[in-house]
Order: C-alpha cells, then structure tokens, then sequence
C-alpha cells in the first residue's frame, strides 16, 4: 500500500517531512531544540494530533544514533535525578491531553519554552566561570530546579514532543560542556520517548498507518544526524550556547504563532 495515499500526503508533504527528519537527526548530534522546527513541519503537513504519534518514532531512531555517538559522555547522576520528576510529567502530560485541545497545548508549551530561555538568558547574564563538570545538585536548590525542570520537560514531551528545548535549558544552566551535554540529553531522550510509547499508542497516536509512514520517514534520519555529527565539532562553546537557546526561542514563537 502507498503510504503516501494512505495519509492524503502530496509529494511536496512528503518533502517537507523528510527535510524534518532530516533536521531530528541533526539536533539530536548537534543542537538540541532544533527539532521544534520539525515539530511544526509535521504539524502542518499532517493532522496536529495525528502527528506526535507519527514524529516520535522518528525522534526515537534519533536518539538511537545519538546515544551511539556520544554514549560515552553521559552524567549518569543527573539523568538518575531527573527521571522521577520526569515521570510525574509524562503522566500528567498524559492527562492532559485527555480534554486539552490544540490551541491550548500550543500556547501552553510556547509560554514555557520561552520562559526558560528568558530565565537562561538572565542566569548567563551574571560574571561565572564555565565549569568543565554540571553543577553539584547536592543542595536543596539543585534538587528543586532538577525536579521542576524535570516535570516541565516530562509534560512538554509528553504533549507535544517539545520537551527537548527544556531540556536544554536546563543543561545549559547546570553547566554542562558540549559533549555532556549531547551524551546526557541522547540517554536522556531515548530512555524518556521510549517511556512515551505506551501512553501514545493508548492515545490511538501510535498504530500501524502511523509506523508505515515512520518507515519511510526513519531513513532520512540518518544522513542528518552524520551531518550534525560533522558540524558539532566545527562548533565552539559559545556558538553552541547561543544556536540551542535560538532553537528554544524560535520554537516557543512557532507554536504561540501557529
């Protein structure tokens, strides 16, 4: 069966979502957040609902690719204390998306995402040294941002598969160099989309229509996340700072604006 005619996609449709595919690959091995972009793409070309069903496998292969890249720079202690929070968010998230619509979801998650980077861009506003390790978490300061950046990042994945640039936010506010912070967020994605699969099929957004298209779409995955592979080490910190919280403001904007 024609996957195209299956899901009503022109051939531009179909174009317009391999491009995104082609950019999750790329943000999952080089600037996490990007893929909000993505997010929207497939929006656009597929029914708003319909279409974080069909965007999560493909941000699975993603993670599959950047976990294999960058497996061996994870911190494994922060990614222990997020879980939990995390958790509570998906279900909440979950539950959310019993009754909220569209619009709601929409204006939600931008709101957010953009209150992150504000609050990011006001902490690097401040005279600090860049550690070459994440911040101690120790205190009950670190145990409160880890949790409320953890519940916020578990429900914005959860409704929208957005939970990425959140994530980023708080990475970068802990302190995290470049490579931790790829390897952190790839464990982190893989384990926390993985999780969603359950709660998405029984939503009706994951079935076999949804996986069909996935096949066809997983294979543009690939040459995107080699490329971002290639252009992250031609990135320096600052760079890398200032293109992830970017992704995070152009992605709270899209979705306010959509």
């Amino acid at each position: 069966m024609n996957t195209m005619t299956l899901w009503h996609i022109s051939g531009w449709g179909f174009a317009a979502l391999a491009s995104a595919a082609l950019l999750v690959g790329f943000s999952k091995t080089a600037v996490s957040g990007a893929n909000t972009v993505s997010l929207a793409i497939f929006a656009a070309v597929l029914p708003a609902r319909a279409s974080t069903g069909v965007l999560l496998p493909v941000l699975i292969a993603g993670d599959v690719l950047a976990v294999l890249t960058y497996r061996r720079h994870a911190h494994w202690p922060t990614l222990w204390r997020l879980f939990p929070a995390v958790a509570a968010g998906v279900v909440a998230g979950t539950l959310f998306l019993v009754w909220a619509g569209d619009e709601v979801v929409r204006t939600s998650i931008g709101a957010i995402l953009l209150l992150m980077a504000g609050v990011t861009l006001w902490r690097r506003r401040r005279p600090q040294s860049a550690p070459d390790e994440p911040d101690a978490v120790a205190g009950r300061a670190g145990r409160v941002k880890a949790r409320s950046y953890g519940v916020l990042g578990g429900f914005t994945t959860m409704v929208a598969n957005a939970g990425g640039p959140v994530m980023s936010m708080y990475l970068l506010s802990a302190g995290f160099r470049k490579l931790g912070f790829l390897g952190t967020s790839a464990f982190f994605f893989l384990v926390v989309n993985l999780s969603k699969v359950p709660f998405s099929a029984g939503l009706g957004l994951i079935d076999g229509r949804s996986l069909l298209l996935d096949a066809a779409l997983a294979v543009f995955v690939v040459p995107g996340a080699l490329f971002g592979k290639w252009a992250v080490n031609r990135i320096n910190q600052r760079l890398f700072e200032q293109l992830v919280i970017a992704a995070t403001v152009v992605g709270g904007v899209q979705l306010l604006l959509r």
